[in-house]
């Protein structure tokens, strides 16, 4: 892993209200230490495992409920009770942690939504699907969440053993975004926020003031692929949605985001400070740089 050089202190750019100087990085810090085993609710991805590798760090247990056909098997290998689900059950979550004592439990990585079409979810599910008015992310989130409340289980949120993952502000690599960039960060993050207000997506594509994708149902690989396929050089906007419940399904990058962005040519990610996962930073920058690859923290309002 490559030491990051120190960034210049001087403000990077100021359009309108889309401020990024430099500052120090912006972390999502809880001040409780959870009694007793900490609950995961794991999805796909490095998020569930770096989880764990903190926990043993820590000390703390922690008791995995694991989707099929999401988390990745080596969950297991962690030496942590785990227990295998599909996509929607509920009740057999509750009765895994009421066994094992859980008190608080967190949702660490995602689920793919194609995957959703495939959901059955118990009666428990069916009950907390039946109150929201839309299957839109955050209300089924807020909808499980409360229903984790009523058994006695406090939802925290997924950056409780590793408040370094969220982005800091200015720019994050060696590379700088160039003086038109920021004009298409912005444009980006205006359109952004108003994709996320429908809660359908956190990705925005942009060449040139042109909005080429905006991230629905494929996610945001996919979104860069068909957004490149308009233009190369593309500026890549991911931020939460406004009024983001921290707690759950934070924004998150990591190298397989480059990997995608250096395939198709992209050439700047901008992400938002404080409330964006960088999955494996040492790796995400290092690729960064021997890609060209600008990569910015923005602190939005």
């Amino acid at each position: 892993m490559m030491t990051r050089r120190p960034v210049n202190e001087k403000p990077i750019s100021t359009i309108g209200h889309l401020e990024v100087p430099f500052r120090p990085p912006i972390h999502a810090v809880l001040d409780i230490v959870p009694p007793g085993p900490i609950g995961m609710i794991a999805g796909n991805g490095l998020f569930p495992h770096l989880f764990l590798d903190a926990a043993v760090r820590k000390g703390f247990k922690v008791v995995i409920a694991a989707h099929r056909g999401e988390t990745y098997p080596g969950i297991e290998e962690w030496g942590m009770p785990v227990q295998w689900i599909r996509v929607g059950q509920v009740s057999p979550i509750f009765d895994l942690f009421h066994g094992f004592g859980v008190r608080f439990a967190a949702f660490v990585g995602g689920i793919k939504k194609p995957k959703l079409f495939d959901f059955r979810p118990d009666w428990k599910g069916i009950r907390i699907l039946a109150r929201v008015a839309a299957n839109h992310d955050d209300q089924v989130l807020r909808a499980l969440a409360e229903e984790f409340e009523k058994e006695g289980i406090s939802i925290v949120p997924s950056t409780l053993l590793l408040p370094n993952l969220t982005a800091g502000e200015g720019v994050l690599g060696t590379i700088s975004p160039r003086e038109e960039d920021w004009a298409d960060i912005r444009l980006g993050f205006e359109v952004g926020t108003a994709l996320g207000n429908l809660d359908v997506g956190q990705c925005v594509v942009v060449r040139e003031k042109i909005v080429l994708a905006l991230e629905a149902i494929e996610g945001t690989n996919e979104t860069i692929r068909r957004g490149s396929r308009y233009a190369k050089g593309v500026v890549v906007v991911k931020m939460a949605k406004p009024n983001q419940d921290l707690r759950f399904d934070l924004p998150a990058i990591g190298t397989e985001t480059l990997s995608v962005m250096q395939e198709v040519g992209a050439r700047v990610l901008a992400v938002e400070a404080g409330k964006t996962l960088i999955l494996d930073a040492g790796s995400v920058f290092e690729k960064a740089d021997k890609a060209g690859i600008a990569i910015v923290g923005v602190k939005w309002n």
